[in-house]
Order: structure tokens, then sequence, then C-alpha cells
């Protein structure tokens, strides 16, 4: 096999462990959000809370 053994990469599991959870954080952060729908954005619309004691801009 080529390269260095697995134990000596791994030497201790602890350092195994914070490797992978790197890992983990790096493909989580670099993956985007997907870009909203319109349906998304009727929804989102929609579900948007209004102040009931707010004055309507009629009123000003």
């Amino acid at each position: 096999m080529l390269g260095p053994k697995l134990n000596t990469v791994f030497a201790s599991r602890w350092k195994a462990l914070y490797w992978a959870a790197g890992v983990m954080l790096t493909a989580y952060c670099s993956v985007p959000n997907p870009d909203p729908t319109p349906a998304d954005k009727a929804q989102a619309q929609h579900m948007s809370h209004k102040n009931p004691w707010a004055k309507d801009a009629a009123q000003h």
C-alpha cells in the first residue's frame, strides 16, 4: 500500500474525531443556501407578522 499507515495518521482517536468534525464543518459551511422559489417568497409574505398596535401608513 502507498502512503503512511492509518494508525500513524490517526494516532489518537480524539485527533481523528477533531479531524472528522473539521471536515464536516467545512462541508457544511461551503454549501450555499438554495435560492428561494416564488412559492417560498409567497409563503414568507403570507406568514409575515404585523404589529396590531402599529399605526397604519394612511393615519400618519
